[in-house]
C-alpha cells in the first residue's frame, strides 16, 4: 500500500504494520493462539475467586494459577510466534536484570507493539519461531538471565512473561536454580 506521502505528490510505501495497526485498536477477542496469549478471567475459571489485589491468595487459588501458566507454558512450547529482528539478532529489552526476547502470537500483536513505540510507519522484519526453540535454545545462549514476553503491547491482562525459572527455561539457567556452588545462578 501507499500514501500520498504527506501531501507532496510522492508515494511513500507504508508498512504493512501500519495497515495492521489501523485494522486493530484493540487485541482480538479469539484467534488461533488465543490460549497463549490471552488468559480467561476469574470469572470464567472454575474453582478461581477473585480477590483484592492486597490480599494473600488462598492455597486452591494459587494451585489454580498454576495450573493455568502450566497450560499456557504447554501451548507456548507448541506455537510459533513471531520474534522481531534488530541489530542482526531478535528484538530484546533488559528490565530487572532480565533479558526478554520479544515475541507476538500474529501480526496484529506485533503491529500494536510498532504502534505503541511509533514505529508502524517502519517495515519490521521477523522470524517465525517454535515457542520452545526460545526457551531451550535461545535463553541459554542469550548467557545472561533471559525470558520471553509474549505480546507485551496488549497490557497486564494480555501479555505473558515466561520467566528464567526452573520449569520454564531449563534448569541450569534458571535463577532460582541452586547450582553446586550452593548459590543461585
Amino acid at each position: 500500500m501507499t500514501d500520498s506521502g504527506g501531501g507532496t505528490g510522492v508515494p511513500v510505501r507504508r508498512s504493512r504494520l501500519a495497515e495492521y495497526a489501523e485494522m486493530t485498536g484493540q487485541p482480538p477477542k479469539t484467534s488461533r493462539q488465543s490460549e497463549v496469549s490471552r488468559s480467561a478471567t476469574a470469572s470464567e475459571r472454575p474453582g478461581l475467586v477473585e480477590t483484592d489485589r492486597g490480599a494473600e491468595p488462598s492455597d486452591a487459588e494459587v494451585a489454580a494459577r498454576r495450573r493455568e501458566f502450566t497450560m499456557l507454558l504447554e501451548v507456548f512450547r507448541d506455537t510459533a510466534v513471531l520474534v522481531p529482528l534488530r541489530s542482526g539478532g531478535w528484538l530484546t529489552a533488559d528490565f530487572g536484570g532480565v533479558r526478554w526476547i520479544l515475541a507476538f502470537s500474529d501480526e496484529s500483536a506485533l503491529a500494536r507493539y510498532a504502534s505503541a513505540r511509533d514505529e508502524a510507519h517502519q517495515e519490521w522484519t521477523y522470524q517465525t519461531v517454535l515457542g520452545a526453540r526460545l526457551l531451550d535454545v535461545a535463553v541459554p545462549e542469550a548467557k545472561v538471565p533471559c525470558g520471553v514476553a509474549l505480546d507485551v503491547a496488549d497490557g497486564a491482562e494480555h501479555a505473558v512473561l515466561f520467566p528464567p525459572v526452573s520449569g520454564v527455561v531449563p534448569d541450569a539457567f534458571a535463577v532460582d536454580h541452586i547450582h553446586r556452588g550452593g548459590a543461585p545462578r
